[in-house]
């Protein structure tokens, strides 16, 4: 069986209009629902083989915030995750390696809500920022992913009170 729990970045910060959208940094909230979020996955237990996340910097910065609450530093970078659609996510992770069951990836909408509705026909209009959800397979090759084959384990995000 394999897990993926796509991780969309915490809310960013629009700054300055020199700032480049990759290099946007995350907000005061960002900062606050970033480790929130990683705190209510280690609540539920959850433990992971893989980090993987877009390079851009509310992306990476999310991705730390979780790394840190794991107490790791091992955060693979997927460069085309940036600006990905779910052709390319899906491509991303029909090239995991077998070997890691479970993964966690961190990236950007509108590229993530797409993929988990088209994965496991979840139908969730938006992932909201620092938002998460877990997609299980019943697959042992990542290459067995497609279209409607994963089912949905969960959906957090910040301000959702139903929380376990």
């Amino acid at each position: 069986m394999k897990q993926l729990l796509l991780v969309r970045h915490g809310k960013s910060d629009w700054g300055t209009a020199a700032q480049t959208d990759f290099e946007r940094p995350l907000n005061k909230r960002g900062k606050e629902n970033a480790p929130e979020m990683a705190e209510r996955l280690l609540k539920r237990g959850f433990k992971f083989d893989l980090m993987v996340s877009s390079p851009a910097k509310r992306a990476l910065t999310t991705a730390k915030y979780f790394a840190e609450a794991y107490q790791t530093e091992n955060i693979k970078l997927e460069k085309s995750i940036y600006e990905a659609n779910t052709t390319t996510l899906l491509k991303i992770v029909n090239e995991f390696d077998d070997a890691t069951d479970t993964i966690i990836m961190f990236g950007h909408n509108p590229g993530f809500t797409d993929f988990v509705n088209e994965l496991s026909e979840a139908n969730i209009y938006n992932i909201p920022t620092a938002g998460m959800v877990l997609i299980s397979f019943p697959f042992e090759s990542w290459k067995m992913v497609s279209r409607g084959t994963g089912e949905m384990i969960f959906f957090d995000y910040p301000k959702n009170s139903d929380e376990m």
